[in-house]
Formats: C-alpha cells, structure tokens, sequence
C-alpha cells in the first residue's frame, strides 16, 4: 500500500501517481476522506489530519540540526505519521475500507526510546523552558506542535458520530514526551538545559 496526499488529507492507493498537484476539487471548501466520503475542510477530522502534517513539518526542521542518530529516530517518526494520517483519514465503521492503522508496536518503540533517553538524563529539578542550543530549540517547538496535534484528537475523539482508533492519540502523547527527552539530550545531555525560575522577575 502507499499513501497519496490528495485535497489536504491522506487517502490508500495501491501507488502513488501525481499527474497535477492541484485538481479544484477542493475550491469549494470540501475535501475528501480515505473512503471517498466529501466533508466540509473545518471538520474536526481534517483539522486533526492539518495538525499531524505540521507535526510532520516541524520534526522536518529539527532534522535539519540534528545529529545522525536523532535525524534516523525522526524519519522513522516522519514515516510513522503518515501511517497515522491515513488511519485519521479512514474511519474504523467503514471496515470494508483498507486502511493502515497506527498499532501497539510502534507505540513501544517510542516508548523505548524515550526509556532509552531517560535513563541517560540527569532528573530534573524544576520545568525547563524551550530554549538552548538550536537543535532543542527545533525540537521543542515540534513538542508543542505535536501536543497541539494531539488536542486536535481529542476533539476529534469527543464527537459522537466519529470513530477513531484511539492509538492514534497514545501515539501523538508519547511522541511529545520523546521530542522533550530530544531536546534535553540535544542540549548537552540536559547539561544545557535552561531551568525556569519562578518569580525571577518580580523585583525587577
């Protein structure tokens, strides 16, 4: 299977063939699901898809400062989120559909990564704030697109008439815990790190 981006959002295609990037099926404010059912551009479902494909961006440009282990860790993520765009573009009652699906096992090798990471950390004493070298400051930012990108599942999730594999969001919520892990390694192993004071402006 591959993937085609077509109108904004994801569909399944046994290959991808762009004969012309733009097709006017969208000036209408209307684009298309992966079942081939026609929803309005703000629904909740393209809006969550709109998010994860600038998660994507945003890690795009933290691979730009990356070192080689991290920029290999990002492509693989890279790749998983358009797995995760195509099972948001399809949705789980129109079964006869195929579709890929975010599953457990690419949850659990985040989830390793971030271990991984961890463990190599000094613990921290107090929030830090998204700054240091470039490298951590590229992977904070794709953090909070990431966590914007997972509210956006969340809604998604709330409404009713919607069906949603919910590994996506565990997917979204770990990601953002393995890009702050990142960024603390990027900034010399958490040595880096730049520690919130509170109230340090208070008295001028």
């Amino acid at each position: 299977m591959a993937l085609a981006d077509t109108g904004g959002t994801w569909c399944i295609s046994r290959m991808v063939k762009l004969d012309k990037i733009y097709t006017r099926g969208g000036d209408h404010g209307e684009t298309s699901l992966g079942d081939g059912t026609r929803v309005p551009k703000s629904a909740a479902r393209i809006v969550a898809l709109g998010e994860v494909d600038e998660t994507n961006a945003a890690i795009g440009l933290a691979r730009l400062e990356a070192d080689d282990t991290a920029d290999r860790m990002m492509m693989r993520i890279q790749n998983d989120l358009f797995d995760l765009g195509a099972d948001l573009c399809t949705p789980i009652v129109h079964a006869q559909v195929p579709a890929l699906r975010i599953v457990q096992s690419q949850i659990d090798w985040l989830e390793q990564r971030i271990d991984a990471a961890t463990a190599a950390l000094p613990p921290l004493t107090s929030f830090i704030l998204p700054a240091g070298c470039p490298a951590a400051v590229r992977l904070h930012f794709a953090r909070t697109v990431a966590r914007r990108a997972e509210r956006a599942v969340v809604q998604l999730l709330g409404t009713p008439e919607e069906a949603v594999n919910r590994l996506v969001l565990v997917y979204l919520n770990r990601l953002s815990d393995l890009l702050f892990v990142m960024a603390r390694a990027a900034n010399g192993m958490g040595g880096a790190d730049v520690l919130w004071v509170p109230a340090a402006s208070r008295n001028g």
